[in-house]
């Protein structure tokens, strides 16, 4: 049997399961061995002949299977992704072909020009279903996501749901590892935009060009007709422009660009910018935007949002509208109910990424900045010290904590992170609960406890001050080991302010 003979034959409805996990396979389905992050498909091509599988699609059956049993088909494609996606695309009647789909990819920025691009959809009353880092949004239901790109049998099962509830839109969060796995193959983008690209993931793509080719799979892959928004202020942008096919808008804060920004306002409390839409061979148009986002990066985010918006025909009042009505995006910079000093929680896990909310707190605050921080366990190792170098340079006050530290050692992490500070001797342990730092002398705290890191962050506030959790952001778990336990920035800051207003410690 050939690969079109296959697909057409899932495509008739007469369809058996299609699986990627051999784990998972039933009498008679189709097994397709893709190669993962951690494992490769093809390595459990036996386990999944063992649980009855009839079709095998692999790139390279030879020097897995052990024997091959006459009522199992085999067919050898180039790209086993590939196929894997054009399959599960079939198997649900090709969703993707009935929505209008946008996707947005960088390091920073993805969630909120998501989201963003929904707000201005729904502004006009049309249904927009979303895939990304915080939520899989079908249009009649959300749930928690479990990745920010989700494999390409989840992602056709959610698109088939979107197209059900009446959706005709879509915006996906396309991540490096998605896009270098080909999830997003059969799918086709009518725009697709680029916010930033700065250095995380090289654990998994080992060099920066790896990564941005990466990326690059998003914007190769546009047809002619499509339109790629780009940053003219990211320079690896330049780069995406020589190699897509795609019309390109390109947008940039105060330059010149096919759609523009400049700011007006900026306090703790939102944003008051300028829109700017240069339409080719057409008068220019602009109008005022408010948002209670802030930073000059969220304003960027905004831009790359009117980019995909105005590429798919809405127009720039609708943008407009649909950009202020957004109230907030869950984890960035996610303000948490407070008195007279502010508390700020974010998903910033990144040093661009922290540069960037430390440098719009810091002009912003009257008091002191104080952030709470840690890094990820199992993950690009070289950001820690670059984060330390960021949080010592902005902050008034730095509370090393964990993050997420999964399989390795909190304080192997913590060391790594201390190693990127210029000043260790204004370093001091947290010792308990009881202990309360000299803030003067010692702008760099260690609490390995995150709760009692928050809790001391909190404690030690003061009028005017804002304290920034950073790194976990959206996040209501905290995996240790192996193992996931409940855990949310947002609730332990807001319970240890309750506790504070009544004069109890929290912990």
């Amino acid at each position: 049997m050939t690969f079109n003979e296959l697909l057409a034959s899932v495509s008739s409805g007469d369809c058996p399961g299609i699986c990627v996990d051999s784990r998972l396979v039933k009498n008679g389905d189709i097994f397709i061995a893709v190669k993962g992050t951690v494992y490769d498909g093809h390595d459990f091509i036996d386990q999944a002949i063992a649980s009855g599988v009839k079709y095998i699609v692999a790139q390279n059956i030879e020097q897995h299977i052990k024997h091959q049993e006459s009522n199992i088909e085999i067919i050898i494609v180039e790209d086993s992704t590939e196929a894997a996606a054009i399959l599960a695309q079939a198997a649900r009647g090709n969703p993707a072909s009935q929505l209008t789909n946008l996707a947005v990819t960088g390091t920073n920025g993805k969630t909120t020009v998501a989201y963003l691009v929904c707000s201005c959809i729904r502004t006009v009353d049309k249904k927009c279903g979303l895939i990304g880092t915080v939520e899989y949004d079908t249009g009649s239901a959300a749930c928690q996501a479990s990745m920010t790109t989700p494999d390409c049998l989840e992602i056709a099962h959610i698109q088939q749901q979107m197209v059900e509830a009446g959706c005709k839109y879509m915006v996906i969060e396309a991540s490096s590892h998605a896009l270098s796995q080909n999830r997003l193959a059969g799918i086709n983008f009518k725009a697709a935009a680029f916010t930033n690209l700065t250095g995380d993931h090289l654990d998994y793509h080992k060099t920066k060009e790896n990564y941005l080719d990466a990326k690059m799979k998003l914007f190769s892959a546009l047809l002619p007709d499509a339109v790629a928004v780009l940053n003219k202020q990211s320079p690896e942008a330049e780069y995406i422009a020589r190699k897509t096919k795609a019309k390109i808008l390109w947008y940039a804060i105060d330059e010149p660009a096919n759609i523009t920004a400049h700011i007006e306002s900026m306090d703790i409390n939102g944003t008051v910018f300028i829109l700017k839409y240069h339409e080719p061979r057409a008068t220019s148009y602009e109008l005022r935007v408010k948002t209670p986002l802030l930073g000059r990066h969220n304003v960027s985010n905004h831009l790359a949002t009117a980019g995909l918006c105005l590429a798919v025909g809405f127009d720039l009042e609708t943008v407009a509208a649909g950009l202020s009505a957004l109230h907030g995006v869950p984890g960035r910079l996610e303000k948490v109910d407070c008195a007279d000093f502010s508390v700020l929680v974010d998903y910033a896990h990144t040093d661009d990424a922290l540069k960037n909310v430390l440098s719009t707190l810091k002009p912003l605050c009257k008091g002191r900045l104080i952030i709470v921080f840690g890094c990820g366990g199992d993950r690009d190792r070289t950001k820690r010290p670059r984060m330390a170098k960021v949080a010592e340079e902005l902050a008034n006050i730095v509370i090393v904590t964990s993050d997420n530290p999964r399989t390795e050692k909190p304080e192997d992490i913590i060391n790594e992170i201390l190693s990127g500070f210029e000043n260790r001797e204004l370093c001091i342990v947290n010792r308990g609960s009881n202990h309360k730092p000299q803030t003067t002398n010692h702008k760099i705290i260690i609490e390995p406890d995150r709760r009692k890191a928050i809790e001391l962050a909190i404690e030690t506030a003061e009028r005017d001050d804002i304290v920034l959790i950073a790194g976990k952001g959206h996040e209501n778990y905290q995996i240790i080991g192996t193992k996931k336990f409940h855990f949310s920035d947002k609730e332990v800051a807001t319970e240890c302010l309750k506790k504070r207003i009544c004069g109890v410690k929290p912990f």
